[in-house]
């Protein structure tokens, strides 16, 4: 896919943002009261981010430094590993040292967010093992949780899969809802709305979401340029790769499992998505351990 290239670049803008949001309905307008109160404001403190599972990949440890020294600029905050390496239970993903009162303040909204992105590279990374050596790529999709889809495609890409679109603006994505809409004007509707899309968007790629092999011929010859082939058996799509011949990608989409990829992958399509890659991620298990200073 034409967003395949690299892992895209965090966008600190909505990063800063989302940070912004999860303090403030973390602390309101009052603060963390329990530190205020038991913390004396002079004491100072090292902690350690352990990794509390196997094969744990890590993504977002950025994010975390940044919400600690947003909290607090005068903590220190080192890394023992870096996005994209597998971490072990018990090994220690970074130290963060300074005011007390700073690292407890930013330790559970650090957490959440790097254990959803440390979550979400590793089911990425199972995914895209079980294809490993078929050709196939596995992809995400637009089902991430509102506002963190940057963040949450950069742990996919991370975790070793590759990115789908970013939005509804980087691709036309011909679905069935949209085929439905054009089918009120008569037969043809699949190769009117190619183009269509392609007289408006001429820069853009062309993806016709098939549920029959009749509409993978329509598409095809519409000359979309990927073909997402919807919840079809093992048979219908490698009917459909045989039809296609290489004119199109073929994307297979729904009804995917982690241990159906190695059979799909088989078939000959160049993509499988999954929207399991981020709507169904169980967060990771990091532990935040503190030692006052002697």
């Amino acid at each position: 896919m034409n967003q395949e290239d690299a892992v895209p670049q965090i966008d600190w803008g909505r990063a800063d943002l989302l940070i912004e949001l999860a303090l403030n309905e973390d602390l309101d307008t009052t603060g963390d009261v329990t530190t205020a109160s038991v913390v004396p404001e002079e004491a100072t403190a090292t902690a350690v981010l352990r990794c509390k599972e196997p094969k744990m990949v890590l993504a977002g440890i950025q994010i975390a430094e940044r919400v600690f020294k947003m909290v607090e600029p005068r903590l220190q905050f080192r890394t023992m590993k870096d996005d994209g390496d597998t971490c072990e239970y018990g090994e220690v993903i970074a130290e963060v040292s300074g005011p007390a009162r700073g690292i407890l303040v930013a330790e559970r909204t650090a957490l959440n967010f790097l254990q959803r992105l440390c979550g979400v590279a590793t089911t990425a990374s199972k995914y895209a093992a079980a294809l490993e050596g078929t050709g196939t790529e596995i992809l995400d999709t637009r089902k991430t949780t509102p506002g963190y889809r940057n963040l949450e495609k950069y742990a996919v890409a991370v975790g070793g899969a590759t990115n789908h679109r970013i939005g509804l603006y980087d691709r036309v994505m011909i679905k069935d809802n949209h085929r439905e809409l054009a089918a009120m004007e008569g037969a043809g509707g699949i190769a009117r709305s190619v183009g269509r899309a392609r007289a408006k968007y001429p820069e853009l790629e062309i993806e016709v979401e098939a549920d029959s092999l009749d509409e993978v011929r329509e598409a095809v010859e519409a000359g979309a340029e990927y073909i997402m082939l919807d919840n079809m058996s093992d048979e219908m799509m490698a009917e459909a790769v045989r039809i296609v011949a290489g004119r199109s990608k073929l994307e297979a989409s729904g009804g995917i499992t982690l241990e159906r990829l190695p059979r799909i992958g088989r078939l000959g399509v160049d993509y499988v998505s999954s929207g399991a890659l981020t709507h169904s991620v169980k967060a990771a298990d990091i532990s935040l351990d503190i030692e006052a200073d002697k």
